[in-house]
C-alpha cells in the first residue's frame, strides 16, 4: 500500500462568514510525503482549513492546489481524499471489514480486489484478526484503527485527520501517536492533521503550522517553532514558558542585555533591539537551573519558592522573584538537587542561550 504523496498548496485562502472571518489569507505548502500538522486554540481556524482542504467547505478566497492543479471548485467525491474524524464515524452494524471495505464498495470494485485491499489495510493498522467483529466490540484504540484502515484501503491522494486522537485517554493516545507516526512512515503518504494538543502536534508532525484567530502565525519543523518561536503567542501556546520584560542596556556582537529593576539579563541573539527600547525574552522552565551556593551562571536571579507540584518525572517549581514576578522551573525529580517546600530561598540560573527575544504580540 506504499506510495509517493502528493503535494498540496494553499494560496490565500480565506472563508469568512458574514462578518465574521474564519480563515484570514493562509498561503501554505505540504510537500509530497510530508505529515503536517495545523495547530491552534479553538476559534484558530485550523478546523475550517482542513474542511476547505476537503471540499465540505467552500472558500470566500484563495485556490487549493494539489501536484499544480487547481481543485478549488472540485466537489469532496472527486478529490479522493482519505478522512479520519475524531468520533471515528464507524457504521455500528457492520463489521469492521464491511466498514473498511465500504470505501471501495462505493468505487465498485469487485469481491476479489476489494478482499485483498481490505487484508491489506487491517494487516497496516495490526487488526488483521478483528475482521469479523463489531466496533462495539473493540476498544476505542482499535476503532481508532480501523477508521484508518477505511480512510487508507483505497489509497487516497491525501489523509486528513481531525483531532483523531482526542476522544483517547492519556496513555492509549501517547500509543496511538506511535503508531500513526510509523504509518506515516511506512506508507509514505501525505498526511494532514489538525489538533489542539501541543504534545502531538511535536511529537508526529515533519513541520507545524500554528494559527491563532484564523492566521498563520508561524510554520516549521517542531525543533524550530519550540526552540525559536517568534512571539509570546508561540512561545506560551507550544509548550510553557517564562517571559522576562525589560529594557535594552547593552548590545553587543551575538546578542544583547535587558534590565528590570536590579536584575541584568543578557540573551543571545542574531539582532537586537535598539538601546533604551523594551523587549521581551521568553525563558522554557527547563532550560534554567538551581543554582548551588556560590555557583555562577551567565543569568541568575534569586526568589523563593511560593509553590511546587511532583510529577513523576520531575518536580514544578513556581518562583517568586523580584524583578520578573513568578517564574516556574522545572527539575528531574531523580537527582533534584533539594527538597521542595513553599518559602525556601533559591537561586535560578541559567544561559545567554536559553532565552529568546520574542514579539509580544499579546500585549
Amino acid at each position: 500500500m506504499s506510495a509517493a504523496g502528493h503535494a498540496l498548496a494553499l494560496q490565500g485562502l480565506s472563508k469568512r462568514y458574514g462578518s465574521f472571518t474564519a480563515v484570514a489569507d493562509v498561503s501554505l505548502a505540504v510537500g509530497q510525503g510530508e505529515f503536517l500538522t495545523l495547530l491552534g486554540p479553538s476559534g484558530s481556524g485550523k478546523t475550517t482549513i482542513l474542511m476547505c482542504i476537503a471540499g465540505f467547505v467552500e472558500p470566500s478566497e484563495g485556490r487549493i492546489l494539489l501536484d499544480g492543479r487547481d481543485i478549488t471548485a472540485l466537489p469532496p467525491e472527486r478529490r479522493d481524499f482519505g478522512m479520519v474524524f475524531q468520533g471515528y464515524a464507524l457504521f455500528p452494524h457492520m463489521t469492521v471489514a464491511e466498514n473498511v471495505a465500504f470505501p471501495l464498495r462505493v468505487r465498485k470494485l469487485g469481491a476479489a480486489e476489494r478482499d485483498a485491499k481490505v487484508r491489506a489495510a487491517l494487516d497496516l493498522v495490526q487488526l488483521s484478526a478483528f475482521g469479523e467483529r463489531l466496533p462495539r466490540q473493540l476498544s476505542g484504540g482499535q476503532q481508532q484503527r480501523v477508521a484508518l484502515a477505511r480512510a487508507l484501503v483505497f489509497e487516497p491522494a491525501l489523509l486528513l485527520l481531525d483531532e483523531p486522537l482526542s476522544a483517547l485517554d492519556k496513555k492509549l493516545r501517547a500509543e496511538l501517536q506511535d503508531e500513526l507516526k510509523a504509518l506515516h512512515r511506512r506508507i509514505g503518504r501525505t498526511f494532514v492533521n489538525v489538533t489542539h494538543d501541543q504534545e502531538e502536534a511535536l511529537s508526529l508532525s515533519d513541520r507545524v503550522a500554528i494559527l491563532n484567530h484564523g492566521k498563520l502565525i508561524q510554520q516549521g519543523a517542531p525543533t524550530e517553532l519550540y526552540e525559536a518561536p517568534r512571539t509570546r503567542f508561540v512561545a506560551d501556546f507550544l509548550g510553557k514558558s517564562n517571559f522576562l520584560s525589560g529594557t535594552v542596556q547593552e548590545v553587543f556582537a551575538g546578542g544583547f542585555a535587558i534590565g528590570a529593576g536590579a536584575t541584568r539579563v543578557v540573551t543571545a541573539a542574531a539582532e537586537a533591539p535598539p538601546l533604551g527600547s523594551p523587549a521581551l525574552l521568553s525563558l522554557r522552565p527547563e532550560k534554567m537551573a538551581l543554582l548551588a551556593e556560590g555557583e555562577a551562571a551567565q543569568n541568575s536571579v534569586a526568589g523563593t519558592i511560593e509553590s511546587w507540584s511532583y510529577l513523576g518525572a520531575g518536580y514544578a517549581l513556581n518562583v517568586a522573584t523580584p524583578d520578573f514576578g513568578t517564574l516556574r522551573i522545572t527539575l528531574p525529580s531523580w537527582n533534584a538537587p533539594i527538597a521542595p517546600r513553599e518559602g525556601l530561598p533559591v537561586r535560578l540560573g541559567w544561559s545567554a542561550a536559553a532565552s529568546v527575544p520574542v514579539l509580544d504580540d499579546l500585549a
